[in-house]
């Protein structure tokens, strides 16, 4: 099933989804470059989103542009918070989310599906690019990567992992002998697998984030949303850490401040994967194929 991306009006559609493709073409390359995506460009995303499909409800006499408008940035942000906590999304991804939630609206009664294709594309785009990206990175920091993939291995909580995986997959290989149903070997079989790669996996994303993502930088050079790695504090007080889930400009400027009177060095920060390119790519099959997943239903 394709999209009806033009059912709303062939004016309307030409302008919001081509503005979202030039935001989504510039936020990619900065992101590329950069590791950041300018509140300019996703906040601009936001207010014109809003401000547009305003216009539309006007000219049209039709209040579907703006409430489709304000609803899509609802949930939006929802699914933009979520994943920022969770430690999927960085502030700007979360922002461009956002964004194109305002400029092309969610539709709640699902007469125009791009949004919903849109999300459910960028889950799995995500997950192959972040995947490739690591690939690449693990391919530059090879010495470095296989380095931290032996630490992890040997730290207490993989061992731990390691013996109940083990106890696991030695049960279901004898339960997988001890059936007759041969769906039920395969599934069996198939669930030791997956306890297998799950963990190895986990480890190759440790060794990842330790080996490629980990940089010393200095106070000035941290920007509003950096990932920090340790706690950090001066005489006995805090002054941000992992917790924080992204350092405000106010820790910032405190850092600096200790950095100048040499009570701080650097800062261990964690890089993460530039993921606005990801939606990029989702947004164009969206746009020309809408969701592959429904053409299975």
């Amino acid at each position: 099933m394709g999209p009806n991306w033009l059912a709303a009006g062939f004016a309307p559609s030409i302008m919001a989804y081509g503005l979202s493709l030039v935001v989504l073409a510039i936020g990619s390359v900065t992101d590329l470059k950069t590791r950041e995506v300018p509140d300019w460009l996703n906040y601009g995303l936001i207010m014109s989103g809003v401000g547009i499909n305003l216009l539309f409800s006007s000219i049209y006499s039709d209040s579907s542009f703006i409430i489709n408008s304000l609803v899509g940035l609802v949930v939006l942000f929802g699914v933009a918070y979520v994943m920022f906590y969770a430690g999927q999304w960085g502030g700007g991804d979360s922002k461009m989310i956002m964004g194109l939630g305002a400029m092309i609206g969610l539709d709640l009664s699902f007469r125009h599906n791009f949004m919903p294709g849109f999300l459910m594309n960028a889950l799995f785009a995500g997950a192959v690019y972040g995947l490739l990206w690591s690939v690449f990175l693990v391919a530059k920091n090879r010495k470095k990567f296989w380095r931290e993939f032996g630490k992890a291995l040997s730290r207490k909580e993989a061992l731990m992992a390691k013996k109940l995986i083990a106890a696991a997959s030695a049960a279901l290989i004898v339960l997988f002998f001890v059936v007759k149903s041969p769906l039920t070997k395969l599934v069996t079989l198939s669930f030791a697998l997956l306890l297998l790669l799950t963990f190895y996996l986990w480890i190759f994303v440790k060794a990842v984030e330790k080996s490629c993502m980990y940089k010393l930088v200095e106070p000035s050079r941290l920007t509003e949303g950096d990932w920090i790695v340790n706690d950090v504090h001066s005489n006995g007080k805090y002054i941000c850490g992992p917790k924080d889930l992204g350092i405000e400009k106010s820790q910032i400027s405190r850092l600096v401040e200790l950095h100048k009177k040499r009570k701080i060095s650097k800062v261990l920060i964690k890089e993460g994967i530039p993921f606005v390119p990801s939606f990029l790519i989702a947004f164009i099959i969206t746009l020309f194929f809408g969701n592959p997943l429904l053409w299975i239903l």
